[in-house]
């Protein structure tokens, strides 16, 4: 098993519930992992024998341009288009780190995962 992972990828991004969060923004940080079994021999070296962690970056960046109300929508939409374009992986995971929250006291981040098993 292959594993292949990218890790506090930060995007400023305007996601969240309420109009202001939708106008101000706020910092995001997104972790991506995904697993496969390699089909071919990976010590010939070939990029695709493997998944490219710059297409899977490109993923996230545009997908987190694309405004939504809740961060779970655009963790699905990172993760549907990671299976469509690496549709041998057999495992994938995405987390949305939302850095402080509009909340009446201090949080740091709040979190969600999605993941995905073939």
């Amino acid at each position: 098993m292959i594993k292949v992972a990218l890790e506090g990828a930060e995007f400023y991004a305007y996601h969240g519930f309420y109009p202001e969060e939708q106008i101000i923004g706020t910092r995001f940080l997104v972790d991506v992992q995904v697993s496969f079994t390699a089909e071919t021999d990976i010590e010939k070296d070939n990029l695709h024998n493997t998944v490219n962690y710059e297409v899977l970056y490109a993923i996230i960046e545009e997908e987190m341009k694309h405004t939504r109300k809740v961060i779970e929508s655009v963790a699905q939409a990172i993760l549907n288009r990671i299976k469509t374009q690496f549709n041998f992986i057999d495992t994938a995971e995405v987390i949305i780190k939302k850095q402080n929250p509009p909340f009446s006291g201090p949080i740091k981040q709040s979190v969600i995962t999605l993941s995905y098993h073939k």
